[in-house]
């Protein structure tokens, strides 16, 4: 059987109300949680982008059951790996063995700021290998040196390793990223139901291992007015990965979506209450092999809801499936 989480979308919502949504979603039912890691929202009209991994502290006091996990946090640009596998074990300590690691190759929306400039493609991915054996080296103790084509590491150890090792999960779009993520990770993420990527993942060395998925929705009475705020708010991401890798802020991401319609959005994400239309959308990623489906209802003021309607018919629907 699937798990189904919920997904504090630091895009759409301040840090405080971030945590209120995570213990409602606890709460509710939901089987675990991700968290983005943004440095801006994909558009204006979303209006937040709090740190992530503040959020992430509160939330391991204010919870005392449900997992937390980054998905996805890019550990080559923003922040360095060292740093990242120091911030993995505090959480891994603060929430008693509940979190996981997502990471990723990341966009040039967030990762822009420190002023490196953005590399291409393939010097990303090479970025991401090396940062995630930096980070798994470190998880495992003692102290690492290490001087890469990307990255030095100049003595360094994790003084508070915690008796549960962090999980790592890479997010996955293509072959080269499946042969890393099946080499190196605990688990694979993806954001869109393609059997194919599993089946790389699998063949790569990921046979057996957990497959995370993330589906956007948008839940609301009235459903006219969940169209026209799934379209105000996350028309973005109709626009594919290749695309929303490059584009360097919000400003970008309005003009490349001018074109997007209502209707569009309407055909790309459940909207409404119709829980036939939700389990079907589910059902293109559990059809697909994905053991674990992370919610996005989309709209910051829009959570607790959505998270009610979530107990009382979602989860129990999607529990049928």
């Amino acid at each position: 059987m699937a798990q189904f989480g919920y997904t504090m979308m630091t895009e759409q919502a301040g840090p405080r109300s971030l945590v209120e949504h995570v213990v409602a979603a606890e709460r509710a039912g939901f089987d675990f949680s991700v968290t983005s890691d943004h440095y801006f929202p994909w558009l204006d009209s979303q209006g937040h982008a709090p740190q992530a991994w503040s959020v992430l502290g509160a939330a391991a006091q204010a919870t005392s059951s449900i997992p937390l996990m980054t998905y996805v946090t890019c550990p080559t640009c923003r922040y360095h790996p060292a740093v990242v596998a120091q911030m993995a074990v505090t959480l891994q300590e603060l929430s008693e063995g509940r979190f996981r690691l997502g990471l990723g190759s990341g966009e040039n929306l967030n990762e822009h700021v420190v002023g490196a400039g953005w590399p291409a493609a393939s010097v990303r991915l090479d970025m991401l290998e090396e940062a995630v054996e930096i980070i798994a080296a470190l998880f495992d103790g003692g102290y690492v040196n290490r001087h890469g084509r990307h990255f030095s590491v100049d003595r360094a150890r994790l003084w508070d390793l915690p008796a549960t090792r962090v999980p790592i999960g890479v997010a996955v779009s293509g072959p080269r990223s499946c042969d890393l993520a099946g080499r190196l990770a605990d688990l694979v993420i993806a954001t869109e139901p393609e059997r194919e990527l599993l089946d790389s993942f699998d063949r790569l060395g990921g046979a057996g291992k957990p497959r995370m998925g993330q589906l956007p929705v948008c839940y609301d009475d009235d459903r006219d007015a969940a169209v026209e705020r799934a379209h105000q708010q996350f028309r973005w991401s109709v626009g594919g990965w290749k695309v929303n890798s490059e584009l360097p802020d919000p400003t970008a991401f309005a003009q490349a979506t001018t074109y997007v319609r209502p209707d569009d959005m309407a055909e790309a994400v459940p909207c409404g209450n119709d829980i036939g239309e939700f389990v079907r959308a589910v059902r293109r990623f559990t059809d697909a092999g994905f053991t674990e489906l992370a919610l996005v209802q989309i709209g910051g003021a829009h959570q607790l809801p959505f998270l009610r309607w979530a107990e009382r018919e979602l989860l129990p629907a999607l529990r049928e499936i």
